[in-house]
């Protein structure tokens, strides 16, 4: 299943490398692609991926998910 985050905070490269190692680190997650200009992260991962895993793993690495959809 194909996945798209709307993510606050980005500003730079780092923060996009921050955040695709933050995602390829749970396990089901593949296919990790991260725009700094469109403010998203997609990727794939399977239909019961936890999104509280996935939007806490973000936030730890200083970013905010403002919305999620598959």
């Amino acid at each position: 299943m194909q996945y798209t985050l709307r993510i606050e905070g980005m500003s730079c490269e780092h923060c996009v490398r921050a955040v695709a190692g933050a995602l390829r680190a749970i396990d089901g997650i593949e296919d990790v692609s991260v725009s700094l200009e469109d403010k998203q992260a997609k990727f794939s991962a399977p239909e019961d991926l936890d999104m509280e895993r996935v939007k806490k793993a973000i936030h730890e690495e200083g970013y905010t998910v403002l919305a999620g959809q598959p």
